[in-house]
C-alpha cells in the first residue's frame, strides 16, 4: 500500500512527513519572536486567521541559520488538536511511498539524530528520512494555550 508524503529540504537533505498529518502549506516571511522560548522556535506566525507557533528546522537540527529565501516555506502540522508550523528551507512536492520501502534508519544516525529520524525510504536516486513530529517539536515549543489567548 502506498502513502502521499510531503516532501521537504533543509540543508542538503530530504525529509517526508504523510501527507495525512500536513494541514497546508505556505510561504514564510517572517515570524513574531516569543521571550524565553528555545532557540529553534522561530515564534508565531498567523495563518488563516490562526497563531501557530513555528519550529525553525535548521536551528532544530542543528544547522545554521540562513537567509530565507521564496522557497521557505512553512509546512503546518496538526498533532490532535495542537497545529505547529515546521519552517523547511523548501516543500513543493508529493510523493506516494510504498509503506513497506520505510525502515529504521542505521544504528548510528538513530543514536546521532536526537530520535528526529523514525525511518528511511529509497524515493528515486535518493533516500529521505521520515521525521518523529512530537520529537521535532518537542516540550519546548509554544503552549497551545498561550497562542489560543493570541488568536485574531
Amino acid at each position: 500500500m502506498s502513502v502521499l508524503h510531503v516532501l521537504f529540504r533543509v540543508g542538503d537533505t530530504d525529509y517526508v512527513l504523510p501527507a495525512a498529518d500536513v494541514i497546508q502549506m505556505e510561504s514564510f516571511s517572517g515570524a513574531t519572536e516569543v521571550p524565553g522560548c528555545a532557540p529553534h522556535v522561530a515564534g508565531l506566525v498567523q495563518i488563516r486567521g490562526r497563531v501557530i507557533p513555528v519550529i525553525d528546522l535548521r536551528t532544530r537540527f542543528g544547522l545554521p541559520r540562513i537567509e530565507r529565501t521564496l522557497d521557505s516555506r512553512v509546512i503546518v502540522v496538526a498533532d490532535g488538536n495542537r497545529h505547529v508550523g515546521l519552517l523547511a528551507d523548501s516543500a513543493r512536492q508529493v510523493l506516494r511511498i510504498e509503506a513497506d520501502a520505510f525502515q529504521a534508519p542505521p544504528e548510528v544516525i538513530r543514536e546521532q539524530s536526537r530520535g528526529f529520524i523514525n525511518s528511511i525510504a529509497r524515493a528515486g536516486a535518493g533516500v529521505v528520512m521520515r521525521i518523529d513530529f512530537a520529537k521535532v517539536i518537542g516540550p519546548h515549543s509554544v503552549p497551545e494555550e498561550q497562542v489560543h489567548g493570541q488568536q485574531a
